[in-house]
Protein backbone atom coordinates (compact mmCIF):
# COMPACT_ATOMS: atom_id res chain seq x y z
CA UNK A 1 0.00 0.00 0.00
CA UNK A 2 2.95 2.62 0.75
CA UNK A 3 3.95 1.91 -3.26
CA UNK A 4 0.72 2.69 -4.11
CA UNK A 5 0.54 5.80 -1.87
CA UNK A 6 4.12 7.13 -3.20
CA UNK A 7 3.34 6.53 -6.97
CA UNK A 8 0.01 8.74 -6.37
CA UNK A 9 2.47 11.28 -5.02
CA UNK A 10 4.99 11.11 -7.73
CA UNK A 11 2.31 11.63 -10.40
CA UNK A 12 0.56 14.17 -8.74
CA UNK A 13 4.34 16.59 -8.50
CA UNK A 14 4.88 15.28 -11.52
CA UNK A 15 1.81 16.66 -12.69
CA UNK A 16 2.49 20.54 -10.86
CA UNK A 17 5.74 20.48 -12.00
CA UNK A 18 4.88 20.47 -15.52
CA UNK A 19 1.63 22.85 -15.51
CA UNK A 20 3.56 25.97 -16.55
CA UNK A 21 5.98 23.84 -18.64
CA UNK A 22 5.26 23.68 -22.45
CA UNK A 23 2.27 20.96 -24.24
CA UNK A 24 4.93 19.04 -25.28
CA UNK A 25 6.35 18.36 -21.74
CA UNK A 26 2.83 18.09 -20.26
CA UNK A 27 1.53 15.61 -22.97
CA UNK A 28 4.92 13.69 -21.97
CA UNK A 29 4.32 13.49 -18.31
CA UNK A 30 1.02 12.61 -19.06
CA UNK A 31 2.72 9.26 -20.79
CA UNK A 32 5.03 8.69 -17.85
CA UNK A 33 1.55 8.86 -15.77
CA UNK A 34 -0.51 6.54 -17.87
CA UNK A 35 2.56 4.14 -18.03
CA UNK A 36 2.91 3.89 -14.31
CA UNK A 37 -0.92 3.49 -14.17
CA UNK A 38 -0.72 0.97 -16.77
CA UNK A 39 1.56 -0.87 -15.12
CA UNK A 40 -0.36 -0.44 -11.53
CA UNK A 41 -2.79 -2.58 -13.86
CA UNK A 42 -1.00 -5.15 -14.92
CA UNK A 43 0.35 -5.61 -11.21
CA UNK A 44 -2.96 -6.16 -10.00
CA UNK A 45 -3.69 -8.98 -12.24
CA UNK A 46 -0.64 -10.50 -11.87
CA UNK A 47 -1.43 -10.54 -7.88
CA UNK A 48 -4.61 -11.25 -8.16
CA UNK A 49 -4.19 -14.20 -10.30
CA UNK A 50 -1.49 -15.12 -7.69
CA UNK A 51 -3.96 -15.16 -5.27
CA UNK A 52 -6.35 -17.14 -7.03
CA UNK A 53 -3.88 -19.81 -5.94
CA UNK A 54 -2.67 -19.02 -2.34
CA UNK A 55 -4.71 -19.66 1.01
CA UNK A 56 -4.70 -16.58 2.36
CA UNK A 57 -8.07 -14.81 3.35
CA UNK A 58 -7.34 -10.79 3.83
CA UNK A 59 -8.05 -9.47 6.53
CA UNK A 60 -11.03 -7.46 6.27
CA UNK A 61 -10.23 -5.21 9.01
CA UNK A 62 -7.63 -3.99 7.72
CA UNK A 63 -8.56 -3.92 4.39
CA UNK A 64 -11.62 -1.27 5.45
CA UNK A 65 -9.86 0.60 7.83
CA UNK A 66 -7.18 1.32 5.03
CA UNK A 67 -9.91 1.61 2.51
CA UNK A 68 -11.72 4.30 4.60
CA UNK A 69 -8.16 6.08 5.06
CA UNK A 70 -7.37 6.63 1.39
CA UNK A 71 -10.83 7.28 0.57
CA UNK A 72 -10.92 10.58 2.45
CA UNK A 73 -7.49 11.43 1.11
CA UNK A 74 -8.32 10.83 -2.52
CA UNK A 75 -11.84 12.37 -2.10
CA UNK A 76 -10.20 15.48 -1.12
CA UNK A 77 -7.86 15.13 -3.54
CA UNK A 78 -10.62 15.11 -6.50
CA UNK A 79 -12.62 17.62 -4.97
CA UNK A 80 -9.47 19.86 -5.00
CA UNK A 81 -8.73 19.01 -8.98
CA UNK A 82 -12.40 18.86 -9.83
CA UNK A 83 -12.52 21.95 -11.77
CA UNK A 84 -9.36 21.82 -13.31
CA UNK A 85 -10.07 18.18 -14.59
CA UNK A 86 -10.44 18.89 -18.32
CA UNK A 87 -8.17 20.43 -20.74
CA UNK A 88 -4.66 18.87 -21.59
CA UNK A 89 -3.57 14.87 -20.74
CA UNK A 90 -1.62 16.20 -17.99
CA UNK A 91 -4.83 17.98 -16.18
CA UNK A 92 -7.28 14.99 -16.93
CA UNK A 93 -4.30 12.39 -16.11
CA UNK A 94 -4.60 13.91 -12.50
CA UNK A 95 -8.21 13.74 -12.72
CA UNK A 96 -8.38 9.98 -13.77
CA UNK A 97 -5.96 9.11 -11.19
CA UNK A 98 -7.62 10.73 -8.37
CA UNK A 99 -11.56 9.66 -9.68
CA UNK A 100 -10.09 5.87 -10.14
CA UNK A 101 -8.60 5.45 -6.45
CA UNK A 102 -11.71 7.17 -5.11
CA UNK A 103 -13.49 4.63 -6.78
CA UNK A 104 -10.89 1.90 -6.01
CA UNK A 105 -11.52 2.94 -1.70
CA UNK A 106 -14.55 2.44 -2.50
CA UNK A 107 -14.77 -0.94 -3.70
CA UNK A 108 -12.18 -2.09 -1.06
CA UNK A 109 -14.87 -0.81 1.92
CA UNK A 110 -17.22 -2.70 -0.29
CA UNK A 111 -14.60 -5.70 -0.65
CA UNK A 112 -13.96 -5.83 2.93
CA UNK A 113 -17.40 -6.06 3.95
CA UNK A 114 -18.20 -8.85 1.63
CA UNK A 115 -14.92 -11.02 3.21
CA UNK A 116 -15.75 -10.31 6.49
CA UNK A 117 -19.42 -11.50 5.08
CA UNK A 118 -18.22 -14.82 3.49
CA UNK A 119 -14.80 -15.25 5.20
CA UNK A 120 -13.72 -15.79 1.65
CA UNK A 121 -10.98 -14.07 -0.65
CA UNK A 122 -13.39 -13.95 -3.97
CA UNK A 123 -14.89 -10.59 -3.04
CA UNK A 124 -11.46 -9.00 -2.63
CA UNK A 125 -10.61 -10.97 -5.96
CA UNK A 126 -13.33 -9.59 -7.85
CA UNK A 127 -12.73 -5.90 -6.67
CA UNK A 128 -9.22 -6.00 -7.36
CA UNK A 129 -10.48 -6.59 -11.13
CA UNK A 130 -12.51 -3.73 -11.05
CA UNK A 131 -9.61 -1.64 -10.07
CA UNK A 132 -7.28 -3.17 -12.71
CA UNK A 133 -9.80 -2.40 -15.32
CA UNK A 134 -10.14 1.28 -14.10
CA UNK A 135 -6.24 1.67 -14.20
CA UNK A 136 -5.93 -0.32 -17.57
CA UNK A 137 -8.85 1.82 -18.93
CA UNK A 138 -7.52 5.88 -17.76
CA UNK A 139 -4.06 4.89 -18.77
CA UNK A 140 -5.12 4.16 -22.47
CA UNK A 141 -7.54 7.24 -22.46
CA UNK A 142 -4.63 9.29 -21.29
CA UNK A 143 -1.98 7.85 -23.77
CA UNK A 144 -4.26 8.33 -26.81
CA UNK A 145 -4.75 11.70 -25.81
CA UNK A 146 -1.18 12.91 -24.77
CA UNK A 147 -0.39 10.56 -28.28
CA UNK A 148 -2.70 13.58 -30.05
CA UNK A 149 -1.51 16.59 -28.45
CA UNK A 150 2.26 15.46 -29.42
CA UNK A 151 1.17 14.78 -33.33
CA UNK A 152 -0.69 18.44 -33.00
CA UNK A 153 2.42 20.16 -31.50
CA UNK A 154 4.95 18.45 -34.36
Amino acid sequence: MPLIFFGDTANYGLSIYVLNKSAESRAKASIIKAATMGLFGLWIIASTFYKIFSDDIPQAEIMGAVGIIALIANVLCAVLIYKYRTGDSNRESAWICSRNDAIGNIAVIIAAAGVFASGTKWPDLFVATIIATLALSGATKIIKKARSELKQNI
